[in-house]
């Protein structure tokens, strides 16, 4: 179980590195550059919350993902999938905070898994939306 949990934020951590779409401009690639680090630094609070089996910690970094995710930087893509994604995430943390009340250790865990799952997925979806869009303009289309 340890060792998927290393797994799982050590996917996190490569997934929060990949850039978004293009066209935000300087200023806007700065604001999401930030909006990931914020939300790198909950998901490895959450992560030692686990750890340290402090549900209180777990619970109110899965709030600030959730707050997170309301930021306009936070829509990069409007695309159903990145939606789909988008809802999921939100879902993973209300989840990661329903089974942190419980104080139910696996089900914090297999939320945090479900949660990192979706962010990668996520993040995969965005750089293949992203390379089309650069195929289509070097295509000149």
């Amino acid at each position: 179980m340890k060792k998927n949990l290393i797994t799982a934020a050590a996917v996190l951590v490569m997934a929060v590195g990949v850039p978004l779409a293009p066209g935000h401009g300087q200023e806007g690639d700065k604001a999401l550059k930030a909006l990931m680090m914020r939300k790198l630094t909950c998901s490895e609070k959450i992560l030692e919350g686990m750890t340290l089996n402090d549900f209180n910690k777990v619970s109110k970094n899965a709030e600030d993902l959730i707050e997170i995710g309301k930021s306009a930087e936070w829509r990069v893509l409007k695309t159903p999938d990145y939606q789909l994604y988008s809802n999921q995430f939100r879902r993973n943390c209300q989840d990661l905070i329903k089974q942190a009340k419980a104080k139910n250790t696996d089900g914090v865990a297999l939320a945090y898994v479900d949660m990192t799952l979706t962010c990668v997925k996520c993040h995969q979806h965005v750089r293949e939306v992203r390379m089309a869009m650069l195929h289509e303009t070097n295509d000149g289309r």
